[in-house]
């Protein structure tokens, strides 16, 4: 082992958890039960990450709820009160990861209003973490054994990039979004086909003028119930089909409930059913239907007061809404340490762990068909289990290493996704969390 730099402070064997948001906290909790001592850093004052409205980075505005049912979204050790409903708000999501922190004790290991600097390697697996208090002053570093980066990949706006100028009005991302009082009496356009897009949308259409919604591509827009249930509660159970059945069927449930949406001049997807993160929303066509919001396609260029759309149409709004969706961004990281491309995209097993650096992952860099939480959870036993057989036989952490490495990504990652910055991370919550479990099982089979 390398000597210590008498600047830097060896924390010796603990681990540090970047972030305490909710990847962030269940990776502190089961750190924590594998024995491992914790320092966990958060820039904000307090847990809870993207679903803390508080937070400047926060993306949730005022009406913001789940779109992944409660049991599907809840940690599987914390269960959310059966009183809750399906859809929980924001709020009641924020007062659950506080419940949780609390619950577990994890406020212990957490420095809030702290940000990570930056993380460098320094020999033998170690990092070296330079922090810095988010008010200013100097800067410490300090030695640890293992990294577990939180920090959440729905904080940095991916603006898009559309020619000219536009001088009607307004211009913000979605993440700037927080109230529908900004859409009253407005003429507005929402950019992107997304959950946030179509949910700002339909929330514009209660409240604005005139509302138009502008989509590159078609997508597959799912009701939030379906036989009375949430949507995704079905999907899953029906998970163990082949995918041309549940494609079958998803198409044959989209035709009996929502409908064919190209005759409100919605464009027809250019992809099958679960090729594309879903969108789940029961009220577009609905407006759509009451001519309360207009489908248009792609945002070709601003030109003064106006807003040319492919096909050469003009529209004349006066807030234009991007929901263009977010970046991932580890600014703390030299990029070749996640193996990320020229696009930022990391190449992580899993999405998790680092595949030249066996003491560095990543926690909640998924975008599931589910809810993030449970996947997680899981996510975090497997790191913490990781790094304490690597500590405990390096031999054979070393061995179980090399057989994940040469897992196909089919297994765990979607086999088909529009080829999007938007689906990255895309997975199947079921199979990903077989994939987990397999994990799991070879590093048992390895004590």
């Amino acid at each position: 082992m390398q000597d210590t730099p008498s600047e830097v402070a060896d924390r010796h064997d603990a681990i540090c958890v970047i972030g305490a948001g909710a990847s962030g906290l269940a990776a502190i909790k089961n750190l924590r039960e594998h024995g491992f001592a914790v320092d966990c850093y958060e820039r904000e004052t307090s847990v809870g990450g993207a679903w803390n409205w508080r937070h400047d980075r926060s993306p949730v505005y005022a009406s913001t709820h789940l779109i992944s049912s409660r049991p599907l979204t809840e940690f599987p050790d914390f269960p959310m009160p059966d009183s809750w409903p399906d859809y929980p708000h924001h709020s009641q999501v924020l007062s659950y990861l506080e419940r949780y922190a609390e619950h577990f004790g994890l406020d212990d290991y957490i420095w809030f209003g702290t940000e990570v600097v930056s993380v460098v390697p320094a020999g033998d697996g170690r990092w070296d973490v330079t922090t810095q208090s988010t008010g200013g002053g100097s800067s410490r570093v300090q030695r640890y054994a293992g990294v577990v980066v939180a920090n959440g990949h729905n904080w940095a706006p991916a603006e898009p990039a559309i020619e000219g100028e536009f001088r009607g009005g307004r211009v913000i991302h979605s993440s700037a979004y927080k109230d529908p009082a900004m859409l009253r009496h407005r003429r507005v356009l929402v950019i992107g086909g997304g959950n946030t897009g179509c949910d700002i949308a339909v929330e514009a259409a209660q409240h604005a003028d005139a509302v138009w919604h502008s989509t590159r591509r078609g997508y597959w827009y799912a009701p939030k119930y379906v036989f009375g249930r949430p949507a995704d509660q079905v999907a899953s159970k029906l998970s163990r089909l082949p995918l041309k059945v549940r494609q079958w069927l998803y198409r044959r449930t989209l035709a009996l409930t929502t409908g064919d949406l190209t005759r409100f001049g919605v464009r027809k997807p250019d992809h099958q059913p679960f090729e594309s993160h879903p969108i789940v929303n029961s009220q577009l066509a609905y407006y759509l239907g009451h001519g309360r919001i207009t489908a248009v396609g792609d945002v070709t260029r601003f030109d003064g007061q106006t807003v040319e759309l492919a096909g050469g149409r003009r529209i004349e709004p006066d807030l234009v809404i991007t929901a263009t969706g977010y970046a991932p961004r580890f600014e703390f990281l030299e990029p070749g340490l996640l193996d990320a491309d020229a696009d930022g995209r990391p190449d992580l097993h899993l999405h998790a762990f680092a595949r030249k650096h066996p003491t560095l992952a990543v926690v909640g860099l998924l975008q599931p068909d589910a809810g993030l939480l449970p996947l997680a959870h899981w996510q975090s036993v497997a790191v913490a289990r990781w790094l304490r057989l690597r500590a405990a036989d390096p031999e054979r952490a070393t061995a179980v290493q090399q057989k994940e490495s040469a897992r196909p990504v089919r297994t765990w990652s979607r086999r088909q996704v529009v080829p999007t910055r938007r689906h990255w991370f895309e997975v199947d919550h079921v199979d990903y969390l077989r994939a987990v479990e397999g994990l799991l099982r070879e590093m048992e089979a390895a004590t």
